[in-house]
């Protein structure tokens, strides 16, 4: 009841700063909030707020009334400011349900229940041989099965690998090619970067994007970045920070940006401004905005590129994953991009992982005293193996591996 009391109070100065600001506003700030606010309400009434927060639910109510008659008698500018005032005290209500660690409907409203937890998407022609036991670690050891017109790299772009890791682990020869039916073994395991309640990460050395809902990783997808070249004319490679969700398009239209049509002037090549829908879009048949200038989430023509360092910036996914990761994301989805070549894993059997990629775009400051930081920050030398954290640190083989004693 007292922390009731409390957020009741911090409620109505939050509502009463609020409507002193509305006031103050000229009629061009104001958008068409009327579907928002109602599909706001809407969705608390249908939610445990309206037994939670009565008295808030009925002054919301009452806000809402008030902006419905304005409405009704074509006051649409002072309809507009109560409109925006139901839905600024709706954001209100369900930021106090968060405060006491309730899911605001918001959250769940027309969202699927998510797979089982740090599932990645997996070729079907897989065969899973075993787990590491972690929430915090994805992917597995398995067996691919070699279906038609695959290649090694075209392979590993599916997976979520190397090249080299598929022709070592197989001792496969630099110009072998691959027969039907044929199988290769693989390890894909990765360590989550870091958890988020809701949103995209995407994690530039590791080359992957993790989406999670409700604080559960949705799925995991490898993806193609931005390529290493950085001078005095271009910067092609993918920028860390965060973004959000700003439009979807199905079937774009791909405006070339001026720095590579620059590029197409210098190598001889025809310069093009634009590229229609179809096949020969390179943003292939998906394209995802991004807050961030330049910067989309995009399908790819070329879907052997997966996993690699090639891109002008851009986040690419392979048309196959892309199908089914549109449909998911929402605009306004919060995300961003983080660069963290070492990371550290404790399973819940008490075995540690560490993975550890190339410092591809020079950041780090050194990936030996980052991976040494991170066993000691979390008090676990004494459970390490040096002789193995010191092979996994120099081979830089881009797997979580096991390093424990």
């Amino acid at each position: 009841m007292k922390l009731y009391k409390k957020l009741s109070a911090q409620f109505v100065l939050r509502v009463l700063s609020l409507f002193s600001a509305l006031l103050l506003c000229t009629p061009a700030a104001y958008a068409d909030v009327r579907e928002d606010a109602e599909s706001a309400v809407s969705r608390l009434h249908h939610s445990e707020v309206s037994q939670k927060f009565s008295d808030d639910m009925r002054s919301l109510d009452l806000v809402f009334e008030v902006a419905n008659r304005y409405f009704a008698n074509n006051s649409f500018e002072t309809a507009d400011k109560f409109y925006l005032l139901a839905l600024q005290k709706s954001q209100i209500i369900e930021s106090m349900l968060s405060e006491l660690e309730i899911v605001p409907l918001t959250e769940i409203a027309d969202v699927p229940p998510p797979p089982d937890p740090a599932t990645p998407v997996m070729p079907t022609n897989v065969e899973i041989s075993d787990e590491p036991g972690s929430d915090k670690i994805i992917g597995t050891k398995g067996v691919y099965t070699v279906v038609k017109a695959d290649t090694i790299r075209l392979v590993a772009a599916k997976l979520g690998v190397t090249q080299q890791h598929l022709r070592s682990i197989n001792a496969l020869d630099a110009k072998a090619s691959l027969k039907v039916g044929q199988k290769l073994a693989f390890n894909n395991r990765k360590i989550i970067p870091q958890q988020l309640k809701n949103g995209i990460l995407i994690n530039i050395p590791d080359r992957t994007l993790y989406y999670f809902q409700r604080g559960v990783l949705v799925t995991a997808l490898p993806v193609a970045l931005g390529s290493v070249i950085k001078n005095e004319k271009y910067i092609w490679q993918t920028p860390v920070g965060k973004f959000k969700i700003t439009g979807k398009v199905k079937d774009p239209t791909w405006t070339v940006p001026s720095s590579i049509q620059t590029e197409m002037e210098e190598k001889g090549r025809e310069i093009i401004t634009s590229v229609p829908p179809g096949p020969e879009n390179p943003l292939g048949k998906y394209a995802i905005k991004t807050s961030i200038p330049g910067i989309l989430i995009h399908s790819t023509t070329k879907p052997s590129s997966i996993y690699s360092f090639s891109s002008h910036g851009c986040i690419r996914l392979s048309p196959d994953q892309m199908e089914g990761f549109y449909p998911q994301v929402k605009v306004n989805t919060r995300g961003e991009i983080v660069y963290k070549p070492v990371k550290l894993a404790v399973t819940d059997n008490g075995r540690v992982y560490l993975e550890v990629h190339n410092d591809i775009y020079k950041k780090s400051a050194g990936l030996v005293e980052e991976a040494r930081h991170l066993v000691e920050k979390q008090k676990l030398s004494a459970l390490v193996d040096w002789e193995k954290f010191k092979s996994v640190v120099q081979q830089k083989r881009g797997i979580a591996e096991d390093i424990s004693l």
